[in-house]
């Protein structure tokens, strides 16, 4: 009986990951397994490169992918932290790594890979030189590069021009990068140190800029190469247009539904390097197994004690695996695949043995086989818990699951944990029978390594993550903590099947799922709320601050008595609870509520609080916990979990508010509802049922979410409703919208405006006073230079335009070498009350705890009624 080298098997780990979204065990129809057969015979591969989740072109991958068979993957240079989210209140990182599952389901959908480098996107952009310059651009190019030499791609295409055709300056710096570590791959003595991680120079043939006709910029022409790329394919029961539309529908976090196209679709190509292309983007490339056979392979040989080395001719062999592969084909039963099992059982021999200089190719030949040959044996297994966290050193169950479909006769000879040599007894396993075994294991890993890996380490810069290990770079997401191998026998040949340990379950709404299996710590430790506002005045002078500090904890174990410490540091360490014994019960959350006065110095420049609990376990060990390990949950991808050192920024400047009762119409998810009760006010959460005249009317001031009537289509329907409100007396503060192609732009004031693409991405621009005596300058609140100092990411976006002479516009900002635009903050009385939209980033300011941007919310609270 032959075993296969499992050293080969740790270097195809090491080069090839495939990031796939399949937090469900991968199952295969006999359709499927056709398409993956007819893919065997292709050796063409396609690395896309752009700036950004979504920036890929949805229509083009799945053709790439799944009709000419290519080995294909998405390159994002960033994972889309800088962006804006609509389903949910997270930004930054989080967002980041909810849209990095994003791209995952969607790669699951089209058959494409996914990959990115440790750029951060912080942000949009207007030119490549910014971007550039906040990213390190030697780091990204570096990362490129290693991803081109991994991927070995034949032809490389770029989303995006590199200059302002790009429409952002992510856009066109990816375009520059991407055109230069085409040159820098092939290169030997760039980034040599790669070479030491087995990898070696590549040149692709071609670079291609992938034109496009995005609104009003039109970049194709018909002396391009021209695809089409729109077709049905039978086996699947779809076209790639339609298939487009699924996994560009997957983006949701940026409402990015769109439909399943039909019909012809049209691709346009131009060559940027290498040889150019007329016909097809792979033109005089060699796509099929004879492009192995140019390679001159060296065997040694020891003749008489002299030691040659003598090429060895593989033409036969080659020969060999194509002729299988054409016999598997023509004789595939759609009806019983596994009657082909014997034929790609031999064919996977031969594979192995293939004598080649490319191993990259015969690696990733293997691998897409023995998972073809597991889909068609109709075997199915799996491990699992039923508990989806455990603290390391826990016992937790796993269950192993096996049921063999089909009437294939074949041996499970052991399963055990990869890093676990007990092993379980050899199985003959009967058609259509299930088998479970359980077995107990102890996890030997801690928290950590739950953490994503480009944020176990801080950021070295604005512009990029740092990820010490180099053989993580490029990976979408973790590998799954802990592995169970199956080892099968199959026609007298051994397989390892290789299978994640995830947590199952069953939700009475959604049915069987499978979330991640984590490593959790003993306590996780957050703060609330998240900006402490000490000095909030009404008009009466009385201070309106809630002065506690909530340290929340949650126990992920249970002790009687354990003794505890609690420390609250802002520069000097003060504690709070000292040697004290208290109980911790598994799951349960508890709160200590502290008053800020008791630790919060206001002499001290630093303006931050954090905290540090310890415990002693039941070892007598000492244990310190200072981070919040937070889980974010979506329905279209998996649980998300990650730890950060939680803080809350505390400000000690007085802010001057008017008004009680505030009406909130959520939006995208922003956190104005808590900044609001920060300052005092009760806040109404407004609703289709509750915008009427009688739940608007005791109201001071309504607030609307960022995006809201983009989101809320009933808002439209009560305009009139917002227009008596107003008329009446109240103040409408509407934060920024978007236009949004084939919808009417929404009607949100009671004069006519326009909401533009106009924004100013620069956080420090200067801001001019237009209007220094308009209300929203100073009352209740002086507004100064200094209110506009230490905001993140940028200025104001989308903002008002063409907007009647009877609108007030009190600021004026622009973007360096850019003219002077007055719509980022725009009011105007009518009737009793006043109307204001406003496109200054409130939702990044607020949970930033920028004082000036209290204050400004403040007075739009409190513009003056008539």
């Amino acid at each position: 009986m032959k075993r296969k080298n499992t050293s080969f098997l740790l270097f195809f780990c090491l080069l090839t990951y495939f990031a796939k979204a399949q937090i469900v065990p991968s199952t295969a129809s006999s359709s499927d397994i056709y398409q993956q057969l007819k893919k065997l015979n292709v050796l063409g591969s396609v690395l896309y490169i752009a700036a950004h989740p979504d920036d890929e072109n949805n229509g083009l991958l799945p053709y790439l992918a799944k009709e000419k068979l290519y080995r294909t993957a998405y390159l994002s240079l960033t994972r889309g932290d800088g962006g804006q989210n609509l389903i949910g209140p997270e930004q930054g990182i989080e967002l980041g790594m909810i849209r990095t599952h994003e791209l995952m389901a969607a790669r699951a959908i089209d058959g494409s890979e996914q990959y990115f480098t440790t750029a951060y996107e912080f942000g949009f952009s207007k030119s490549a030189e910014e971007a550039l310059r906040i990213w390190d651009r030697e780091r990204v190019l570096e990362d490129v590069v290693w991803m081109i030499r991994k991927f070995q791609p034949d032809i490389i295409v770029a989303r995006f021009p590199g200059d302002e055709r790009a429409g952002h300056g992510h856009h066109a710096a990816s375009a520059i990068i991407a055109n230069e570590a085409f040159e820098a791959a092939a290169d030997p003595n760039k980034f040599s140190d790669q070479f030491r991680f087995g990898l070696k120079p590549w040149k692709a043939k071609r670079i291609l800029w992938n034109t496009f006709n995005f609104g009003r910029t039109n970049t194709t022409s018909d002396n391009q190469l021209k695809m089409e790329v729109g077709g049905y394919n039978p086996l699947i029961g779809k076209s790639y247009g339609e298939l487009g539309g699924e996994a560009r529908s997957m983006h949701k976090s940026q409402a990015e539904g769109r439909p399943r196209r039909r019909g012809e679709v049209f691709e346009y190509f131009v060559t940027t390097g290498g040889d150019s292309a007329k016909t097809d983007i792979m033109e005089g490339i060699n796509t099929g197994w004879e492009r192995l056979k140019a390679d001159t392979v060296l065997q040694t040989v020891t003749t008489q004690g002299k030691t040659t080395s003598i090429p060895i001719n593989n033409k036969a062999q080659i020969d060999s695996i194509q002729l299988l592969l054409q016999q598997v084909l023509q004789q595939y039963d759609f009806k019983s695949p596994d009657k082909s099992v014997p034929t790609l059982v031999k064919l996977y021999r031969k594979i192995e043995s293939l004598k080649t200089t490319d191993q990259l190719w015969k690696l990733q030949k293997l691998k897409e086989l023995k998972e073809i040959i597991e889909f068609a044996s109709a075997l199915f297994v799996e491990a699992y818990t039923q508990q989806e966290t455990a603290l390391k050193g826990d016992s937790v169950r796993v269950s192993y699951f096996i049921n063999k479909r089909s009437d294939l006769p074949m041996k499970i000879r052991s399963v055990k944990m990869a890093d676990n040599q007990d092993t379980l007894v050899m199985l003959y396993p009967e058609k259509n029978k299930n088998y479970v075994f359980t077995k107990v294991m102890v996890p030997i890993l801690g928290p950590e390594a739950t953490q994503p890996y480009w944020l176990r380490q801080p950021k070295v810069r604005d512009g990029m993550f740092a990820v010490s290990n180099q053989l993580d770079m490029g990976k979408a997401w973790n590998e799954p903590l802990y592995h169970a191998v199956f080892t099968v026998e199959i026609d007298g040949y051994t397989f390892d099947l290789k299978k994640p340990v995830l947590y199952k379950y069953v939700d009475a709404e959604r049915g069987e799922l499978y979330q991640p299996f984590i490593i959790v710590p003993h306590i996780e430790l957050y703060l609330s709320p998240s900006v402490v506002l000490l000095n909030v005045k009404d008009e009466y002078g009385k201070n309106r601050s809630d002065s506690m500090l909530h340290v929340i904890y949650r126990s992920n174990f249970s002790q009687a008595a354990a003794i505890t410490d609690l420390d609250i540091r802002q520069e000097a360490v003060k504690s709070v609870i000292s040697a004290e014994k208290r109980a911790f019960i598994k799951g349960q959350r508890q709160i200590i509520d502290i008053p800020i006065s008791k630790v919060y110095s206001p002499k001290a420049p630093v303006k931050y609080l954090e905290a540090t609990m310890s415990i002693v376990n039941s070892d007598g060990k000492a244990m310190y916990f200072s981070d919040y390990f937070k889980a974010i949950k979506y329905d279209h991808i998996p649980n998300i979990h990650y730890a950060f050192r939680d803080h809350v920024k505390v400000i000690d400047t007085e802010i001057r508010v008017r008004g009680k009762k505030i009406g909130f119409i959520p939006g995208s998810g922003d956190v104005m509802p808590d900044a609001l009760k920060q300052m005092g006010y009760e806040v109404k959460i407004l609703d289709d049922a509750s915008v009427t005249d009688e739940g608007l009317k005791d109201l001071d001031a309504i607030v609307t979410g960022v995006r809201a009537y983009n989101i809320h289509e009933w808002l439209t329907g009560k305009y009139d409703v917002m227009m008596r409100y107003v008329q009446n007396g109240g103040n409408l503060i509407v934060q920024y919208n978007r236009n949004q192609g084939g919808v009417s732009a929404p009607k949100i004031g009671p004069y006519p405006f326009q909401i533009s693409s106009t924004r100013v991405t620069e956080e420090d621009a200067a801001v001019k006073f237009v209007l220094p005596q308009h209300p929203v300058l100073n009352f209740p609140n002086k507004i100064s230079d200094v209110d506009f100092t230490d905001w993140v990411q940028e200025r104001s976006t989308y903002q008002a335009d063409q907007f009647a002479g009877k609108y007030e516009a009190p600021l004026g900002m622009n973007d360096t070498g850019e003219k002077e635009s007055t719509g980022s903050l725009i009011t105007t009385k009518y009737g009793k009350g006043n109307f204001a939209y406003v496109s200054l980033v409130m939702f990044r300011q607020l949970p930033a705890g920028n004082p000036g941007v209290f204050k400004i919310l403040a007075n739009l609270i409190a513009l003056p009624k008539q």
